[in-house]
């Protein structure tokens, strides 16, 4: 992957960027450029050639063998030159491909804070939209540079060696046009960047409502939809066209500064020839080489207003590239001895404090243990932090203050990776995804065994579902698993947590989605799992609750009560309003019970 981290949205893309894009491919790019100096010399030499031509026929000589050469070399020059150019477009290919591999393993790797900050949406465009874009950079401006450049250095050397007075009032007239064409470029660049900007916006916007799709249909709001999306196709498209409007100007403006200084030198050397200060021969070479010209200097604007266009599309990604990846940091020292010493608790919450922003915590100096293999749940009103805790204990955050340990270590202390293997999470959404129903059990232990499969899927009652499905555990769960009932979204994400077979457990409302008797099959379930791991609960329903041995009360970012369900019913009045808050019913029964 190239060397692009270090540069930023604000970096000028000029040769050097483009040098760090082909780390790895200098080998092909110098064949492809040997192979494009061979065409350039056969083509140069052939204008030399039709002046010996003139030459023989004036003097009477024989013409054949040279036209057959002029013919060879003509023929030549088309083989070696497509050769070249296929050797260049697959490096450009290539360069694309490295590209896109790393933005891939970059965005896949990004701390959660950068999901926060960046739609889903926008971050797809850059690893798709615009790695594609990012081919007009390297694959095609790059390689009509190189061929061009060579191309152009040959036609003029031969130029000034053939008639340097002549080739002085072609340069006269290039340069005027050269002015146009680099206030022109200019633009280009600004329009490229903007067009990809407003691609990632109607890319993310056009995410947004196709993960919504159910809603935005029951909602009506389908045009509104359109509207919006629309918007960024329009900018979009006007952004292009911007590009399109620019980029007509540089070839009309090229063509027209080579065949104005054509008629000029035409006008010059047929005077001189008629004065006879010059000869016929030297300015029919000289005119075939203006013709020649003409290519080149095309090619070579052209490539530039190509890598303009795709310079837009490179600051994007240098963008995302520059964003810091979630580090996996090693253990900083091995594990101590306990010998003699109780068991610490598997996992315990030391005066943690942490905000998605610094200035607004969400959790004030939470402190609470999780003893091995007990059953405890988590509770607390909307928007006090519970999901918050979940993601602390997978470590996709760390705290800003205090520490999380994880049988008595500082959870920093071990890689990410390995905590995370020793962490299962089941998301309150249960997300299922496109594939089969299999491999969405066996996605975190791909080389699970059949035997293993069967037996989580006996644990969550799934039995009867795979049973009756068409083609059992290989039928299909469908995209965002639609082809499957919310709760047996819900019992899939817990088979696939407890094949990893995890020491801790978090479930985040597991009986959100499940009506009576679904939800009695899973609380056996779950009853069953803690026989194997620690289960941590985000728990709603009075039914959870009870079930847990030990309940955590949290309330503004502070554990403000712990203990059982009948003590906390008996003993705190703050355990009795939120109870009765979400669950009117069974508060009375519970207060009922506990007296």
């Amino acid at each position: 992957m190239p060397d692009m981290k270090r540069q930023t949205a604000g970096d000028r893309v000029g040769p050097r960027a483009v040098l760090r894009l082909l780390r790895g491919h200098r080998r092909r790019v110098a064949l492809a450029v040997l192979l494009t100096l061979g065409a350039s010399a056969l083509g140069l030499a052939q204008p030399l050639l039709v002046r010996r031509v003139i030459e023989s026929a004036a003097s009477g000589s024989t013409i054949g063998p040279v036209v057959v050469l002029l013919v060879v070399f003509f023929l030549a020059q088309a083989l070696v030159q497509g050769l070249a150019q296929y050797v260049l477009a697959r490096t450009g290919e290539g360069v694309v491909l490295g590209i896109r591999l790393g933005l891939i393993r970059h965005v896949l790797r990004l701390p959660m804070a950068s999901y926060d900050r960046h739609r889903v949406g926008d971050l797809i465009s850059r690893v798709s939209t615009d790695s594609t874009t990012l081919r007009l950079l390297v694959a095609e401006g790059f390689t009509d540079a190189v061929t061009g450049g060579i191309g152009l250095a040959g036609v003029v050397a031969l130029m000034i060696w053939l008639d340097w007075t002549l080739f002085l009032v072609v340069l006269a007239v290039v340069t005027l046009g050269t002015v146009l064409v680099a206030s022109v470029l200019r633009g280009i660049a600004s329009a490229s960047l903007a067009t990809q900007q407003a691609t990632g916006a109607m890319t993310a916007d056009l995410e947004r409502a196709l993960g919504a799709i159910r809603t935005v249909r029951a909602s009506r709001a389908e045009q509104r939809e359109s509207e919006r999306i629309g918007g960024g196709a329009r900018s979009a498209y006007a952004g292009s066209v911007r590009m399109a409007k620019l980029d007509a100007v540089v070839a009309p403006a090229v063509e027209l500064a080579v065949k104005g200084s054509f008629v000029v030198v035409l006008l010059i050397g047929g005077l001189r020839v008629a004065d006879r200060q010059g000869s016929l021969a030297d300015l029919a070479a000289f005119l075939l080489y203006m013709i020649y010209l003409v290519g080149p200097i095309g090619t070579v604007f052209q490539s530039v207003s190509t890598m303009q266009q795709g310079v837009g599309a490179y600051r994007r990604i240098t963008e995302v590239l520059s964003l810091p990846t979630e580090r996996d940091t090693a253990p900083r020292r091995p594990a101590p001895s306990r010998d003699g010493a109780a068991r610490p608790p598997l996992l315990a919450f030391r005066d943690v404090w942490f905000g998605y922003e610094p200035a607004r915590p969400v959790l004030r100096g939470v402190s609470f243990e999780v003893p091995e293999h007990a059953h405890v749940a988590l509770i607390g009103s909307s928007g006090v932090g519970k999901s918050t805790v979940f993601a602390l204990v997978e470590r996709f955050y760390d705290p800003d203050r205090g520490r999380i340990e994880f049988d008595g270590r500082d959870v920093r202390a071990v890689g990410r990776a390995a905590h995370r293997a020793r962490v299962g999470l089941v998301e309150q959404q249960a997300p299922v995804l496109y594939g089969t129903l299999r491999e969405n059990l066996t996605y975190a232990v791909p080389d699970a065994t059949p035997e293993e499969v069967e037996r989580v899927v006996g644990m969550v009652h799934l039995t009867d579902l795979v049973a009756r499905l068409p083609h059992g555990l290989e039928t299909d769960a469908g995209e965002h698993g639609t082809a499957l009932s919310g709760g047996e979204r819900q019992r899939i994400a817990i088979a696939r947590s407890l094949l990893a077979r995890p020491r801790l457990l978090l479930l985040d409302e597991p009986t959100a989605h499940l009506d009576a008797v679904s939800e009695a099959a899973l609380r056996r379930s779950i009853r069953d799992a803690s026989a194997e791991c620690t289960l941590l609960v985000i728990a709603h329903r009075m039914s959870t609750i009870r079930a847990a041995d030990l309940v955590l009360v949290l309330d503004e970012g502070r554990i403000v009560a712990t203990g059982s369900h009948a003590r906390l019913a008996a003993t705190s009045e703050h355990y009795r309003r939120l109870v009765h808050t979400q669950q009117p019913g069974d508060a009375d029964a519970s207060r009922a019970g506990a007296g």
